[in-house]
């Protein structure tokens, strides 16, 4: 019997030592991989550029000399952040937010964790939306594997759990006519989602909106790398109301009646592709966050390999990708003229000494206006400006790194927005000028659009793939 298993123990070793190899070193091989560009967005080779502004303009160069630098290859939103984009995060999260209240309601009830009511889409009682069980949760939405279930990894997954990491339950519909409200205990939960009776008018009852916020979870990894210790310090932890602040179109203006943009632009159908405002850069990185949480319950819902992250873009690349591919030039379109041969503005924003409608646009307009530049980039000057991952020191310039250069300050507030907006003279517009804005602040003028990294290095820094 010793013989035999000996026998066996000998065979094992080799089939695992040998394993089909031959003896020779291949590598551990991972996921089947191939770069996808994300839809929506626009591939932007990688390469170097005079960053800055030119000689002539000495105010510009006291903060943005010039300076040589190089950026790696990436993804880039072919337009800003629209409505309709952002409300897909908002209604996201206002459905994890009421899904957790219930689940946690449910528990109270009597229900449960997991319980499992019968009323399926009918909902028969708060039990329908009790927890699930046990997240297996993998790294930003990674679903829990092997569920049987019919959610997608990412709905199984949810940003709002409890301290016992359990699951929501996605698998039953929401019902938001008070008629189809099963028991009490629902009626409760949906009753603290709204407003109080005493703040509604013109018969309707709107959603309390403070109350949708996106907690999320992101390492510090430049501080984690530099330091020797336990990395657990460098994890942090951010919670943030998603929807935007629409009283932007009333305070950014005083004795000015903006009262119909205050009303209808986030939510009206009218607007849906009009890119989004009064969204704080905290606000931004949340949606980066939730794009990348999305995206990768898909991907391991498929059982591919996960997406890199979606992220602001940095200061360098923004003005890199702004200038299309044109050395030198003052607006994303050549310059130095905001018109082209015929007459007609190039962009959305103050012409004229203030006459706001010489563009064929008073307020904002569609996210896909105008003529894209070189790299198939709509509205990188005038529309809305757009936030970037990079916080604003005048200095900036002379200290930061020639290669794929941002200096991202955790203690300074002050945040870099590029590109001008609707409101902003034609100076604002080109593609070096800088200007900045809090962190916590939003604004009528200010939206943003966001980056993925190239996953390869394969890709000729003066060819884009086709």
């Amino acid at each position: 019997m010793k013989k035999v298993f000996s026998i066996v123990a000998l065979v094992s070793f080799l089939a695992s030592c040998g394993g089909g190899t031959q003896g020779q070193l291949v590598g551990v091989k991972g996921k089947k991989w191939h770069s996808e560009k994300p839809y929506g967005m626009t591939t932007v080779p990688g390469g170097s550029f005079i960053m800055g502004k030119s000689d002539d303009d000495i105010a510009g160069l006291n903060n943005a000399p010039t300076k040589t630098v190089t950026v790696r290859s990436f993804y880039m939103d072919e337009t800003e952040i629209t409505n309709a984009e952002y409300r897909q995060f908002v209604v996201w999260t206002r459905d994890s937010v009421i899904r957790q209240r219930l689940a946690e309601e449910a528990e109270i009830a009597g229900g449960g964790s997991g319980a499992q009511g019968g009323g399926g889409n009918n909902g028969a009682s708060i039990q329908d939306y009790a927890f699930k069980g046990s997240a297996n949760n993998n790294n930003n939405g990674g679903g829990a594997n092997g569920a049987a279930s019919n959610e997608t990894p990412y709905q199984q997954y949810s940003k709002h759990y409890d301290p016992n990491n359990q699951r929501l339950n996605w698998e039953v519909d929401l019902l938001w006519k008070t008629e189809e409200y099963p028991d009490e205990s629902y009626v409760y939960v949906m009753d603290e989602m709204y407003l109080p009776m005493e703040q509604s008018y013109n018969g309707q009852r709107l959603m309390d909106v403070t109350q949708f916020k996106y907690s999320y979870k992101y390492m510090d990894i430049e501080g984690a790398a530099r330091s020797n210790g336990d990395r657990s310090k460098f994890i942090k932890s951010e919670e943030v109301e998603v929807y935007p602040d629409t009283t932007v179109w009333v305070k950014d203006f005083n004795y000015s009646y903006n009262e119909p943009m205050h009303n209808d632009y986030f939510w009206h159908a009218a607007y849906e592709d009009y890119p989004v405002v009064g969204v704080s850069w905290e606000q931004a990185k949340a949606f980066c966050d939730w794009r990348t949480l999305l995206h990768n319950g898909y991907k391991v819902e498929k059982g591919q390999q996960r997406v890199r992250q979606y992220r602001l873009p940095s200061e360098a690349e923004w003005e890199y990708a702004a200038r299309g591919g044109l050395e030198s030039a003052t607006y994303p379109w050549g310059g130095p003229y905001s018109k082209n041969d015929r007459g007609c503005f190039l962009a959305n924003f103050k012409p004229l000494r203030g006459d706001y409608a010489a563009d064929q646009a008073l307020y904002t307009v569609e996210a896909e206006s105008y003529e894209p530049n070189d790299y198939n980039l709509y509205n990188m000057s005038g529309n809305v400006a757009e936030w970037v991952n990079s916080s604003y020191d005048a200095a900036s310039y002379e200290y930061y790194s020639s290669m794929n250069p941002n200096v991202n300050d955790p203690e300074n507030e002050r945040k870099v927005v590029r590109g001008g907006s609707w409101k902003d003279v034609a100076y604002f517009l080109q593609v070096s000028s800088r200007d900045y804005e809090y962190a916590d602040s939003s604004r009528s003028y200010i939206g943003f659009r966001t980056v993925q990294d190239y996953s390869s290095n394969d890709l000729d820094l003066n060819q884009p793939p086709q």
